[in-house]
C-alpha cells in the first residue's frame, strides 16, 4: 500500500458518489484525514461508512457560499491547514439551444463555476503554501455534444480556473491542475441518458467511439486526481489532464 497523503488533510466536494466518493476513499486508503460533501444527508451518511478510515462528512451545498464557510469552519476545528482540495462538486443536464432556461443556466453555472471559486478562495487562508489544488472538468469543454452547451461552457471555465489561479498562487507555490474525464461509469451519467436500458445503449454507443473501446470507471479517474495531488506531480501546474481512453484525441 502506498500511502503519499499519511497525515495530509485533503477536502472532496461532491464525495458522496461517482467520481468524488472514488476518489475519496482513495485518498483515505492513502491515509488521508478527508473531509467530504454532499447535499443529502443520508447519501452523505452512506459515502463515510463506504469511504471507512479518517473521513468526515460536512453536509453542504457548495453553490452557497455559506455551506463553503461551514465547511472550512469544521475542518479548522479540527486541523490547522488542508494540503489538498479537490473542487468536484458540479452536474449537468441537457438542454438544446432554442430551449435553455435561465433557471438551467443559473443552476449550472452556480453550481459548476461559482461552487468551484468559492471553494477554492475560501480554502485558501488554511490551505498550506506548497499544497494542490485539483479541479474538475470535462472533455465537453473541448469537444462538442448536442444540447449540452451550457454545461459544456462551464467545464470551459473551470479549466482556464487553473491556467489563471497558477499565477495569482505562484507566490505561495499553490500548483492547480484540472482533471478532465471522458464518459465515466456513475449513477449521475445513468441518469443523464435516462436510466435503465436507454442509458446502457447510449453507454455502449459512446463506448464504440472511444480508442479504448469502453467507458472509463471511477477509480480510474480517481488515480489521475492523486497524481496530480501528490509530490509525484510536483512539477506538474496548470494543465488539463484528459481520463477518456483517448476520445478527445482523435
Amino acid at each position: 500500500m502506498v500511502n503519499r497523503f499519511t497525515n495530509k488533510v485533503v477536502v472532496v466536494t461532491g464525495g458522496t458518489s461517482g467520481i468524488g466518493l472514488a476518489t475519496a476513499k482513495a485518498f483515505s486508503a492513502e491515509g488521508a484525514s478527508v473531509f467530504i460533501t454532499g447535499r443529502r444527508k443520508e447519501a452523505l451518511d452512506d459515502a463515510v461508512r463506504t469511504i471507512g478510515g479518517r473521513v468526515t462528512g460536512i453536509q453542504g451545498d457548495m453553490s452557497r457560499l455559506a455551506d463553503i464557510d461551514r465547511l472550512y469552519d469544521a475542518i479548522q476545528q479540527q486541523h490547522s491547514q488542508i494540503d489538498v482540495v479537490f473542487a468536484n462538486a458540479g452536474g449537468g443536464e441537457f438542454s438544446p439551444l432554442g430551449s435553455i432556461t435561465e433557471e438551467h443556466y443559473e443552476r449550472t453555472f452556480a453550481t459548476n463555476v461559482k461552487g468551484v471559486v468559492f471553494t477554492v478562495q475560501k480554502a485558501l487562508p488554511l490551505l498550506k503554501d506548497g499544497g494542490a489544488i485539483v479541479l474538475t472538468a470535462s472533455t465537453t469543454s473541448v469537444s462538442g455534444t448536442p444540447a449540452l452547451s451550457v454545461y459544456s461552457a462551464s467545464k470551459a471555465a473551470v479549466r482556464n480556473f487553473a491556467r489563471n489561479w497558477i499565477l495569482d498562487l505562484k507566490d505561495r507555490r499553490i500548483r492547480v491542475n484540472a482533471v478532465s474525464p471522458g464518459v465515466t461509469e456513475t449513477a449521475g451519467l445513468n441518469e443523464l441518458f435516462g436510466g435503465g436500458v436507454q442509458a446502457e445503449g447510449t453507454k455502449d454507443f459512446l463506448a464504440g467511439q472511444i480508442p479504448a473501446g469502453r467507458i472509463g470507471q471511477p477509480e480510474e479517474i480517481a488515480k489521475a486526481v492523486l497524481f496530480l495531488a501528490s509530490d509525484e506531480a510536483s512539477f506538474v501546474n496548470g494543465v488539463e489532464l484528459f481520463v477518456d481512453g483517448g476520445q478527445v484525441q482523435i
